[in-house]
């Protein structure tokens, strides 16, 4: 089988299929209409998410048998389709979810903390103790919607806290000791803290807005490590003006490119300017999932599922 790498990625992806008896070709430049023109002599191909795969992609990939997304979702993919040409879809988000649990916790604690804030200020030789007292996690709810390989690992960080921990996700029976599941008029009714770990789908598009926000009964804190275009930033700035949401941790944004690889579609968008100049806001560059371990983790992912379909 030849396979064609469209992404730099570990260097353990194509040294272990090499030994599996595959044909490795790397391709990191070409433009997608270069890469639709040869496609067609391949059987898999692996990336992260340097362009989308639709159906003209798709038909042009004439043996195509996979694709290998080097991470958790598969929104660039149309699943559909490749599914209907029996093509097999491979996502590692066994290989990241780690490192999405820590950034999570980390986001969390860093916003109770004022650490973000504090820093900035004691590098500018400000000593304001009062103004940078924090709260404490132990004794909150914290609600995760979404609980696949994402929300369970950052419920697993949670252990170690005397907090309670709720769970909302669309199918059932997914809970277990480190979350208990619930409705979402319960969820809505008992979080302090809400938490996204889903993919994004028709179903989670703008699913954090004015009417969500409203609904949960407390003020509360929002962050997400999921998918930018959950969030309608514009409901979120105003809940943040209005006290409704007391902070936010965002390594995503709804303005992301669909390659993840730039911020901006188009010029800053006021909410977004609004985002960067308040002190109870923490962001990050679509980093959640990137460690050097999860690197190495994600690939292995990959070529061992890769290995068992077709070895």
């Amino acid at each position: 089988m030849k396979i064609l790498h469209l992404d730099t990625n570990h260097e353990l992806l194509i040294e272990q299929l090499a030994q599996a008896g595959f044909t490795n070709h790397e391709d990191y430049t070409s433009t997608k209409p270069e890469i639709e023109a040869k496609i067609g002599e391949y059987d898999g191909i692996v990336l992260r998410s340097r362009f989308t795969i639709d159906k003209q992609f798709l038909d042009a990939a004439t043996n195509l048998k996979f694709i290998g997304r080097v991470g958790a979702g598969l929104e660039n993919i149309d699943c559909d389709y490749a599914e209907q040409k029996g093509v097999y879809l491979v996502s590692a988000p066994e290989g990241n979810r780690n490192a999405v649990g820590e950034h999570s916790l980390g986001m969390l604690l860093s916003l109770f903390n004022k650490l973000n804030k504090a820093d900035a200020e004691v590098r500018q030789g400000k000593w304001l103790r009062e103004a940078n007292r924090g709260i404490e996690l132990d004794g909150k709810t914290v609600g995760l919607i979404g609980y696949g390989n994402m929300g369970k690992a950052f419920a697993k960080k949670l252990r170690g806290f005397d907090v309670e921990v709720l769970c909302y996700d669309i199918k059932a029976n997914v809970g277990d000791a480190n979350a208990k599941q619930v409705t979402l008029a319960e969820f809505q009714e008992k979080v302090d803290v809400v938490s996204l770990h889903t993919p994004q789908t028709p179903l989670t598009v703008n699913m954090i807005n004015a009417e969500f926000i409203n609904a949960v009964k407390k003020p509360f804190w929002l962050i997400n490590t999921a998918r930018g275009k959950s969030v309608v930033t514009t409901d979120l700035m105003n809940a943040l003006k209005s006290e409704k949401i007391l902070g936010a941790g965002l390594d995503v944004l709804e303005y992301e490119k669909a390659s993840f690889e730039n911020l901006f579609t188009s010029s800053m968008p006021e909410a977004f300017q609004y985002l960067i100049d308040t002190e109870n806001v923490l962001l990050t560059p679509h980093v959640a999932g990137w460690t050097i371990e999860s690197k190495e983790k994600l690939a292995q992912t990959i070529v061992d599922k890769v290995l068992a379909k077709f070895c």
